[in-house]
């Protein structure tokens, strides 16, 4: 073999190897190409934990899914939420309650109240609280979202086996009554529009995992109903009882 075709040889081997290399870095450091969304950008690639969500429910003793409240302004969603939150965070179950009302203070704060921006509400919310979910926490979302296709949204975004809604079916005359942040005078006056309920409709959910009524329960009594739920899907165990 002449010198010419030995550095050939050996410069065609050198960057055969070189490549080899770089690819198992890639693999080992690098992101994953197998996931890919369909909304993300051109070269932008899923980089995946080595935690797997199993591990991390074996983990907390907990299977994480997501509590989507839903109903009119007044009846009882958040109250519901924060007194479920209290509940998890006895039994040292991660958790965490996205408010609507708080997410609009930072998060969607740029939103208004069209069926647009519910609907883009609605989506992030849900993307928020499917990236809690796969991390191992329990997600409480408490939204108006008055919209069932949004709501489906949501499903499909969480994960049908994840999605669990909670229609706080508190009627609107009960919930006009309590009037705590005084909108629904507002919406009455003309001086809110859009207003669900009023001047805007709320679609209630078909066929919800759970139904609560603050009119007939208290906001304890029906977390307790949440809490309940969530030891039944995992098997009747308390997540206390993991130690």
């Amino acid at each position: 073999m002449s010198c010419k075709a030995l550095s050939s040889s050996s410069g065609t081997e050198h960057t055969e190897t070189h490549a080899q290399e770089r690819h198992a870095t890639v693999s080992a450091f690098g992101p994953s190409a197998e996931r890919r969304e369909p909304c993300a950008p051109a070269n932008v690639f899923w980089h995946a934990g080595t935690v797997s969500g199993e591990a991390r429910a074996r983990r907390f003793g907990c299977a994480p899914l997501t509590f989507w409240l839903t109903g009119l302004s007044g009846a009882g969603k958040s109250t519901i939420a924060y007194e479920f939150e209290n509940l998890l965070i006895r039994d040292g179950q991660p958790c965490a309650v996205l408010d609507g009302d708080n997410l609009r203070h930072r998060l969607n704060c740029d939103l208004g109240f069209s069926e647009r921006d519910r609907h883009e509400n609605v989506r992030r919310t849900a993307e928020v609280a499917r990236l809690m979910n796969e991390n191992g926490l329990v997600v409480v979302a408490s939204l108006v979202s008055p919209y069932r296709v949004d709501r489906e949204t949501a499903k499909a975004i969480v994960g049908a086996d994840r999605f669990v809604e909670v229609h706080v079916s508190t009627s609107l005359d009960v919930c006009e009554s309590r009037d705590p942040k005084g909108l629904y005078r507002k919406a009455r006056s003309g001086e809110l529009r859009g207003f669900t309920g009023v001047s805007s409709p709320y679609e209630p959910p078909a066929e919800p995992a759970l139904v609560v009524d603050t009119a007939a329960s208290t906001p304890t009594s029906a977390a307790a109903v949440l809490h309940a739920y969530l030891r039944e899907q995992n098997g009747g165990v308390d997540r206390v009882a993991h130690g």
